[in-house]
């Protein structure tokens, strides 16, 4: 018995808006309470066959536009798929402008040793494996959680909470630890995943923090503000380099899930209706082989942990794990430089921008250290991770809760941060949060915005995909959109990678004929989108738009 028929992948139900999740804390437009589940939890609405408004008629054939260096093909039936709100996510949430980001995540290295007793935590690796007060929240028990999670709340967005699971938290915030492990029992207490006095203030007395009781206080105090979902854990297959202070051995493949299981048992004894996000594994040796895990054997750890995580929801009676949770920050390189810092010459740029491509393109094969060894030929990671769950838990959705292509404060990051998100609407995704990686950050908000609130009065992209395809994928991507409750409106995002404006013939294959398109740009003139004027539609649901060098565009298409 499954406790959430849980929707993935490109045939999701339209209109299964905010996936189905309890919407309050989403900020896309639902009523306060859609959704949620009176435990405060992220209910699960297993509906999937509500009506699509197509209009009453069947789709106007389009005229032809003319020559142009590159057609673009839209079909609103085609292809038709709920986009879910939570691809819109960031780990660092700007304060001041949120740039559409639609939730945030709490998340990172600082949380594998979380004591949320205390607020205590260890920098591990990242600074003398110290114990210290850096998340903040003072003497309040979650006050480091409370803190941001309220933010988000306020601010209309959800949260992605992580779960301590490797064993051990901090117990003191005096300064750095032992890294070898040796620390344990003295500077760190035990986790463990149940066991916790339910209802009250933890006791600081009993030596041992429990995940059931965390998860309770969540629900008491956050959960009825807004979106809560719960993530096991962060990037163990790097806990012994990160975090050998707790952690000093390499993880397993049999411990991983079995810390897997027991703390997503805790999580849903507690809110039944919890989504839960797991393994969250860091990068492309993880999805493999855990890093080189001493019982990998040879057995792909995705496939391993899904089939696991099947057997284990075999065993409980109800689903323990919703959302396969990944980190990707791409290998791709150009020029022999990596995309993900800040450089911005001709050959890592170009790269950067087509490195999207290796999130879905079988055509496209990367410069990487991927590529020559590891996934024969293209990547097409979500694809790819979608076959496996098709394999060995099917019902299970997709998440990259790290992710950053570089070059943020630059046009070539801006357009494939676009690019990306484009992607994840298109291709299913259940949720996605950036990651900060420099202080620039301009052209990546640009982005968000050019999604989420391209004319600066709220306008976003559509919450339902349909198809839309180019005839030169390598120097142009569009993505199309419509809203699910009419038929009256279409937005479209063109990309043009390439060093030259292009002129683009768009044909739209729609039940309703448009007159106007208004235009919104992101070039390298501008990190925030320009309202570029209107287009007057003199053919039926055809026309031409320029496409300048290096930019996104939005355009808005109104009867």
């Amino acid at each position: 018995m499954t406790r959430a028929a849980f929707l993935v992948g490109p045939v999701l139900a339209v209109h299964a808006l905010c996936f189905v999740i309890g919407c309050g804390g989403g900020g896309d437009g639902a009523p306060e309470d859609a959704g949620r589940n009176t435990d405060g939890g992220g209910g699960m609405d297993q509906s999937t066959d509500q009506a699509i408004d197509l209009g009453p008629e069947e789709p106007i054939t389009p005229d032809d536009p003319g020559a142009a260096d590159v057609r673009l093909e839209v079909a609103s039936a085609v292809d038709r798929h709920a986009i879910s709100p939570w691809i819109y996510g960031s780990n660092q949430v700007d304060d001041g402008d949120t740039h559409g980001v639609s939730i945030g995540r709490i998340g990172g290295n600082r949380w594998t040793a979380y004591n949320w007793e205390t607020n205590a935590s260890n920098a591990g690796s990242d600074y003398l494996y110290q114990n210290d007060t850096y998340l903040g929240g003072g003497s309040a028990p979650g006050g480091a959680v409370a803190g941001p999670v309220g933010d988000l709340h306020d601010a209309d967005l959800g949260a992605l909470i992580t779960v301590p699971i490797a064993g051990w938290v901090s117990a003191d915030t005096t300064g750095p630890t032992p890294s070898d492990g040796s620390g344990r029992g003295t500077r760190f207490l035990p986790t463990e995943a149940s066991g916790g006095s339910l209802g009250g203030a933890p006791s600081l007395s009993d030596g041992t923090v429990y995940t059931d009781e965390f998860v309770d206080w969540v629900r008491r105090t956050l959960m009825p503000d807004g979106t809560v979902f719960f993530s096991l854990d962060n990037e163990p297959d790097l806990w012994s380099s990160t975090h050998s202070e707790i952690h000093p051995a390499a993880v397993t493949y049999d411990e991983l899930v079995t810390r897997n299981v027991e703390h997503a048992t805790a999580i849903t004894s507690v809110v039944p209706s919890a989504v839960v996000f797991g393994p969250v594994n860091y990068g492309y040796a993880g999805f493999m082989n855990l890093q080189a895990a001493p019982d990998a054997m040879g057995r792909d750890f995705i496939d391993f942990y899904l089939g696991a995580m099947s057997d284990a929801e075999e065993s409980a009676g109800r689903r323990l794990v919703d959302v396969l949770d990944v980190h990707w920050y791409p290998e791709a390189q150009g020029g022999g430089v990596r995309i993900t810092g800040d450089q911005t010459g001709d050959a890592v740029a170009n790269a950067r921008m087509q490195a999207p491509r290796s999130l879905w393109d079988a055509s496209y094969v990367e410069t990487s250290w991927i590529t020559n060894c590891c996934s024969d030929g293209a990547i097409r990671l979500i694809p790819r991770l979608q076959d496996k769950i098709d394999a060995h838990y099917p019902g299970t959705g997709i998440a990259i809760t790290e992710y950053n292509y570089g070059a943020a404060g630059h046009i070539s990051g801006g357009v494939a941060q676009a690019d990306v998100l484009g992607i994840f609407g298109r291709e299913g995704l259940f949720a996605a949060m950036w990651w900060q990686l420099s202080s620039e950050r301009a052209f990546v908000d640009g982005a968000f915005e050019m999604f989420r609130d391209f004319d600066g009065s709220g306008a976003r992209f559509g919450d339902t995909s349909i198809a839309a395809t180019t005839s030169d994928v390598e120097r142009v991507s569009v993505y199309g959109s419509v809203d699910a409750a009419t038929s009256g409106r279409m937005v479209l995002v063109a990309i043009n990678r390439s060093g030259q404006a292009l002129s683009a013939g768009i044909r739209i294959a729609h039940t309703r004929q448009f007159g106007t398109a208004r235009v919104f740009r992101l070039t390298a003139a501008s990190s925030s989108p320009v309202a570029d004027g209107s287009v007057t539609l003199s053919l039926t649901n055809a026309l031409t738009v320029m496409l300048p060098a290096r930019s996104v565009t939005t355009l808005e298409l109104l009867p």
